[in-house]
């Protein structure tokens, strides 16, 4: 039977996927999902696991195990004529753009001074386009800025905001041996380690 795992935008979850198909004849099928709807599929019963950006609500039903893999640098696009170009790879701080349109919300909730357009929802790669094009400003992780990256734009770290946090989830009452293996692989044990 297939192990499924669903994936969000910007984690890379190919070394997890070589690694089992070294050590299982098992087939694994990655499956990329935004956001927004990251543990929906786990939830679902869909997928078996999913590697997400915290937070996720873990309490149910049903209820979810998570693992932390790694944190991830938040950095924010802006056009690349934009004053942040000038910041060099020290970065900024939340101060330095206190008076942006940030035209994607920032999940921790941190919003500028200015009063901000009312902006229609949009995606990451949405985001990057419109910065591009001059208009505010957008802060996210790294990887998703890497995934998005264009000519036109510009990243800097934002130095004084929490990092954001990929983490592995799957349903508590599904926690067998393929899910433990799974676990065990992004946790980088080897085919010889014990749990």
């Amino acid at each position: 039977m297939t192990f499924r795992v669903a994936f969000v935008t910007g984690a890379t979850p190919d070394k997890w996927a070589r690694a089992w198909r070294e050590r299982t004849t098992e087939p694994l099928e990655l499956l990329p999902v935004e956001e927004a709807e990251q543990a929906d599929g786990v939830r679902a019963g869909e997928v078996d696991m999913a590697i997400v950006r915290l937070p996720v609500d873990r309490s149910g039903p049903p209820a979810l195990h998570a693992v932390r893999l790694y944190d991830e640098v938040p950095v924010v696009v802006a056009g690349r004529d934009h004053l942040v170009a000038a910041a060099g790879d020290d970065g900024v701080s939340l101060d330095d753009l206190a008076e942006e349109q940030l035209v994607l919300p920032h999940p921790s909730g941190w919003a500028p001074r200015v009063d901000q357009l009312a902006w229609p929802p949009m995606s990451a790669g949405e985001a990057v386009e419109t910065v591009a094009a001059g208009t505010g400003v957008a802060i996210v992780p790294m990887s998703v800025a890497r995934l998005h990256a264009r000519k036109d734009v510009v990243t800097r770290p934002v130095v004084d905001l929490e990092p954001t946090t990929i983490a592995l989830v799957w349903q508590v009452e599904r926690d067998d041996d393929r899910t433990q293996a799974f676990v065990g692989i992004t946790k980088g044990r080897t085919a010889r380690s014990s749990r």
